[in-house]
């Protein structure tokens, strides 16, 4: 009984582990991303997770491509959309509340959801950005606190990074981050160098595959 009971324990447990630190892969034409979707946003976490089940994200392109900024892509019209067409107003029929984690914020290789501006800020339910950024001086990360920021102070951690590794501080606290590439950064700096239209569509289309990574478990 008692190694039954052990066994029925490493089994929750293992089950309870896959649910948790769930990575995607992101594939391109420039190659392969690996990202790790954050347990503190599961609303999120989860409803990627269900897209990239369904195949939701097969051949949709990065549709806007801002270098220094940031690779959006997840749009449903894009997909075998014509070229020239300005994309970016597809939807899947639902958004998703913002989950916003003081903790979380935008430093290059993270993965946010996109929005409109509804007062709530609650997430485009398919769209999504993956941040290049750029890095930034204290001076620029002050004036950025006294004005857009409206006095909101960056802890000193993540001052550090935009300042060594780069990212987009004027978007924290406004839109959901829910995932971090941990694998393939150089990825978002060749998307991002791509020549664009005068709407950032690339002008030589980037279509992605996203799959979960599955996990094994071993006893």
């Amino acid at each position: 009984m008692k190694k039954l009971l052990l066994l029925l324990l490493l089994l929750s447990t293992g089950f309870g582990a896959m649910s948790k630190h769930r990575k995607v892969k992101v594939t391109t034409p420039y190659g392969t991303m690996i990202i790790q979707l954050y347990d503190q946003t599961p609303l999120h976490r989860n409803n990627f997770i269900k897209l990239a089940k369904a195949h939701f994200y097969d051949s949709i392109l990065f549709h806007r491509v801002i270098k220094g900024f940031m690779i959006q892509g997840g749009d449903p019209e894009s997909k075998h959309a014509q070229p020239g067409v300005m994309l970016g107003n597809g939807e899947n029929g639902y958004t998703v509340p913002a989950e916003f984690r003081l903790d979380l914020f935008h430093k290059k290789g993270v993965l946010a959801a996109a929005r409109d501006d509804n007062p709530a800020k609650a997430s485009s339910g398919c769209q999504f950005y993956i941040v290049q950024g750029k890095k930034w001086t204290d001076a620029e990360l002050d004036q950025l606190e006294q004005g857009r920021l409206g006095g909101r102070k960056i802890p000193v951690d993540q001052r550090e990074i935009y300042k060594t590794i780069g990212g987009t501080p004027q978007l924290d606290q406004s839109y959901t981050i829910f995932g971090q590439v941990i694998a393939g950064m150089e990825v978002i700096d060749k998307i991002a160098g791509m020549k664009t239209d005068g709407n950032d569509r690339p002008l030589t289309d980037v279509p992605m595959k996203i799959r979960l990574v599955k996990k094994w478990l071993l006893f």
